[in-house]
């Protein structure tokens, strides 16, 4: 994707030296050993350089940066929680451009109970807005396994989807406001939190996704829902994928709104689990090619939750879409339960190197897909493990590729490149998403230029040339 900016300037020493006087020394960062954790993707896939890397207190401060660079024509790259997966939040490796971690940005400002919000700071961990919906007996629906570091500003400009999607929706759905400073230091104030407001464009939906290339989100006014008096979970053993879409459909037509999650693993996923997830346990259900991870929420303590379940499951059992499962007896068994789901992408570490795909079909499509892409990654390295799981009912297939049993993780990861084309070829194909949920950045930038329409990427160019001129916002990412 060819960029439409004039060529961005290095900072100058006097330009470093005004910008580290607005945060002060001990949050502008020049001591390699110090940055380090914010140059490096948690998978090591992208590692960059940069000769500043800035942690602003206050959004005063973001607006001075910003301005700054703004004039000086110096990119800068926005990050969070550094969570990301595809590189959106790693500088490039020339060392030209200025990091500006929101992780300080830690202010809950207000919330409200009655009307179901929070306006939390962008460097808020995900974590953290849990604990605090709950302290006013709600519930804020965006979860994932990495919430413990994951950050607010990151999960919205990255739109995150994670486990409850299918009830809640993805993270632009659980928003009434945001506050962005704009590429050239000005301050958008958009923290209202109305639940009806027809006043033109809707702006805040420009910003959420746009992976910081159009703004940097400094607050969200965030939705917060009614907490579930009661929730059933269980693991359920399915003998093929086919039975697993059976299962959904029957739990989405008995349950209807109540089915707040349907997770998905293969039988190498769990096995994985099994051999690496320390302290995770597993109960002794019937080993099969794939489990589902069923939740089902109720508004009253009244058992009909656990009821509607297990009726589901007894239902599914006489079909013979489910062989053997499990119901979680407690809160702590289901919470057991869930980590089971949770920890997936990190175990898969402990099996070498693993090629990823965060892609989405649609849901009638999901095994023929995964069948289709065995076969693909069968042909194009032979011995390699699929290892696909994922949230079903929204479609979304992490359809990860594990290296072959004692083969060289260089040269797996090699392939990169090539195992991902023909995957995301088969993606398109089935008319879906080469990015389900973890946004573009660079890995997936150029790709989506071949995969959009014309009409599509001119009007993102336009909209980024609009909000950001010189094109000093994470610049080479996304568009």
């Amino acid at each position: 994707m060819t960029d439409s900016f004039l060529p961005l300037n290095p900072p100058t020493p006097e330009l470093i030296r005004r910008l580290a006087e607005i945060t002060g020394p001990a949050h502008a960062l020049t001591n390699p050993d110090l940055q380090r954790p914010y140059l490096i993707e948690w998978r090591d896939k992208y590692v960059g350089r940069s000769p500043l890397i800035l942690r602003p207190g206050k959004v005063d401060e973001v607006s001075k940066i910003l301005a700054l660079c703004h004039s000086a024509r110096v990119g800068v790259v926005p990050q969070a929680g550094n969570t990301g997966l595809v590189g959106g939040q790693i500088p490039f490796e020339h060392g030209h451009e200025i990091v500006i971690s929101v992780e300080r940005l830690t202010r809950i400002r207000r919330t409200d109970a009655a009307g179901g919000s929070m306006v939390a700071e962008a460097g808020v961990t995900l974590a953290d807005v849990h604990t605090e919906a709950e302290g006013i007996g709600r519930l804020f629906p965006l979860s994932m396994g990495s919430e413990g570091s994951c950050r607010i500003g990151g999960n919205l400009a990255t739109n995150a989807g994670g486990t409850a999607v299918l009830a809640y929706g993805n993270a632009r759905q659980l928003v009434y406001g945001l506050e962005v400073v704009l590429a050239d230091g000005r301050v958008w104030d958009g923290l209202r939190t109305l639940k009806k407001d027809n006043t033109g464009y809707d702006l805040k939906q420009l910003f959420i996704g746009s992976e910081g290339t159009l703004g940097i989100i400094t607050a969200a006014a965030l939705k917060l829902a009614p907490r579930p008096a009661e929730t059933a979970t269980a693991l359920s053993a399915v003998p093929t994928i086919e039975a697993v879409g059976e299962l959904f459909r029957l739990a989405e037509a008995r349950a209807r709104q109540s089915l707040t999650a349907f997770e998905f693993l293969s039988e190498t996923a769990l096995a994985f689990v099994k051999r690496h997830g320390q302290g995770v346990k597993v109960p002794p259900i019937a080993v099969t090619p794939w489990t589902v991870l069923i939740e089902i929420s109720g508004g009253a303590e009244d058992g009909r939750a656990a009821s509607m379940l297990e009726a589901i499951l007894a239902e599914a059992m006489t079909a013979g879409a489910v062989i053997d499962t499990a119901l979680a007896a407690s809160p702590g068994q289901s919470r057991d339960l869930w980590k089971i789901r949770e920890c997936v992408p990190g175990v898969q570490k402990s099996e070498g190197g693993s090629i990823k795909h965060d892609v989405s079909v649609p849901i009638a499509s999901i095994a023929e897909f995964i069948g289709r892409a065995d076969v693909i990654v069968d042909k194009v390295c032979p011995g390699a493990r699929p290892v696909p799981f994922g949230h079903f009912g929204d479609g979304n297939v992490h359809y990860n590729v594990s290296q072959p049993v004692d083969g060289d993780k260089a040269l797996f990861l090699a392939r990169w490149d090539e195992v991902q084309e023909a995957i995301h070829a088969l993606v398109h194909e089935l008319g879906g998403s080469i990015s389900a949920e973890h946004g573009i950045g660079r890995m997936k930038r150029e790709e989506m230029a071949r995969r959009k329409s014309p009409v599509e990427i001119d009007l993102m160019r336009q909209l980024k040339r609009t909000f950001d001129p010189h094109g000093i916002l994470n610049p080479g990412k996304v568009v």
